[in-house]
């Protein structure tokens, strides 16, 4: 079966180019132009992958990503005209896996759009399906995370970030390392997309996020996992 793509962005001419630059490359397009249609057609019909524009009418981009991250573990390619970086921040702090900033090479987006989607649903089952570190646990296989016997919900991104680091604990990882292993590529992304990750991770996992007894950070390289027993 082929993956499907949703498009959500309000410039029709832009939407039927990604839509057929897609269908080229071999999957299943639809199209909306509207941030409550863009909700309303994940509900229905649950995409593999969301590609969302963050200018849209209705509802705009960041305000959608908010709404389906309570609902919904959906990979969300998010397309942006702004170059700010907090702007970029408050994206990926709402739930975005990914940004891509416009103008964009149809070419990037499609690469994009594979990477994300050979790292979710459509990625070949690990050997080694149950990662444990502590409390932690982390099934590669069926992509749930458990902390303390709880599940959590995790995006994507948070998600590849923890099984990282969970594939070896203690191990000390950079913030180029984990972007590397969660994208594939480091165009467009700054250190603290990962920060960002962590941070919404910690207010999963730990007991005390402000006391992080598992996810570390090693000040002046990067993050680590540990069992709690430190």
């Amino acid at each position: 079966m082929r993956a499907h793509v949703l498009v959500a962005e309000d410039d029709a001419r832009q939407a039927e180019v990604v839509r057929r630059y897609l269908e080229v490359s071999g999957y299943r397009a639809s199209v909306v132009h509207g941030g409550r249609d863009a909700i309303e057609q994940v509900r229905l019909t649950r995409p593999d992958l969301l590609i969302l524009d963050v200018m849209m009418p209705q509802l705009n981009g960041v305000e959608v990503c908010r709404v389906l991250r309570r609902e919904s573990n959906v990979p969300v390619l998010m397309l942006t005209a702004r170059r700010d970086e907090d702007d970029l921040l408050r994206g990926l702090d709402v739930g975005a896996d990914d940004y891509l900033i416009k103008p964009y090479n149809p070419r990037v987006l499609m690469a994009r759009v594979r990477t994300m989607l050979r790292r979710t649903r459509w990625a070949p089952a690990e050997p080694d399906a149950a990662l444990r570190v502590g409390e932690i646990v982390v099934d590669v296989r069926g992509r749930h995370v458990s902390s303390g016997g709880r599940r959590v919900d995790c995006t994507p991104g948070e998600f590849e970030v923890l099984a990282a680091m969970a594939a070896a604990p203690d191990r000390v990882f950079t913030r180029a390392q984990l972007l590397e292993r969660t994208r594939g590529f480091e165009a467009a992304a700054t250190d603290r997309t990962v920060d960002m990750h962590v941070m919404r991770l910690r207010r999963k996992i730990e007991p005390d996020p402000r006391r992080p007894a598992y996810l570390l950070t090693v000040y002046g390289v990067g993050y680590r996992l540990t069992d709690g027993s430190r």
